[in-house]
């Protein structure tokens, strides 16, 4: 393993450490990706686009049994470089709206993480993705990137992919009765 960073080394404004730690997760970076249709345009689609924390509905019990409970959000999400704070029971994530395509593309990073996630989990950020299909419905893919220090890594990665699935559902679920329904 190489040694860590010397101050020497590192960034100005950023510890030799924190340095380390944000090379590690770029390396080790995972992205999960899961596809819904919805039965409606994107135009409405992209109108009820909600983080996980701005669900009304309380999280499943296989949820809440492996995720921490959201609470809310405070601040504004509607332009690029706005931060987000997402709270929690237990701490909260600060993400940075990083790109905005209105109608197709909707990315942020996650620049501070005060939350632990299954017992190691980084979160780096995540996407949404809207595309028009033929039948006029819309497909919707989300995206989450994490890095994990879980080892061995042969058997978290197929657990952490299929926890990120089971959350990606209940968010896509929870958009889609929202959408549909108004």
């Amino acid at each position: 393993m190489k040694p860590a960073a010397t101050g020497t080394n590192a960034p100005a404004g950023r510890s030799a450490d924190a340095t380390s730690a944000a090379m590690v997760v770029a390396r080790q970076s995972r992205s999960i990706v899961t596809r819904i249709e919805f039965a409606t345009s994107p135009e409405r689609v992209w109108g009820g686009l909600m983080f996980y924390e701005q669900i009304e509905e309380r999280p499943p019990l296989h949820l809440r049994l492996l995720l921490p409970l959201p609470i809310g959000t405070e601040n504004s999400k509607s332009r690029v470089g706005d931060e987000v704070r997402c709270l929690y029971e237990g701490g909260h994530l600060l993400k940075r709206i990083t790109r905005i395509d209105v109608g197709h593309h909707y990315g942020f990073d996650v620049v501070e993480q005060s939350l632990a996630i299954g017992g190691g989990l980084a979160l780096s950020g995540g996407c949404y993705t809207l595309r028009e299909l033929p039948s006029g419905n819309t497909e919707v893919a989300v995206t989450t990137r994490y890095a994990s220090v879980r080892r061995p890594r042969w058997l978290w990665k197929p657990i952490e992919t299929a926890v990120c699935h089971m959350f990606h559902r209940h968010l896509l679920s929870a958009m889609r009765r929202k959408v549909e329904s108004a």
